[in-house]
């Protein structure tokens, strides 16, 4: 397994699958979670987890938290510790 995929296996597990699979998602937010998905299938596993981090600083990432917070969903927040600790500097580098 490539290091993107294992990225990618912890966010669809952790985040986007439960989301995705919700009978009471709103479509705007699966929608958003697809796009976040397709942006992120492109990049390096460098960048990927730039753009995990960057996802909870921006502004647009921060209102789309918000509105998922509000509907009781996974969010990149709630799994970030573990995201810190498994893909970390030392995991890129292995």
């Amino acid at each position: 397994m490539t290091k993107e995929q294992e990225l990618m296996k912890f966010l669809h597990e952790k985040v986007f699958d439960p989301i995705l699979n919700s009978k009471d998602a709103p479509a705007n937010i699966k929608s958003g979670v697809n796009l976040t998905i397709g942006r992120m299938n492109k990049l390096s596993a460098k960048k990927m987890v730039h753009y995990f981090w960057s996802a909870l600083a921006t502004d647009n990432a921060i209102t789309f938290s918000k509105k998922m917070k509000e509907e009781g969903l996974s969010r990149f927040e709630d799994v970030f510790e573990e995201f810190r600790d498994k893909f970390n500097d030392e995991w890129l580098r292995q």
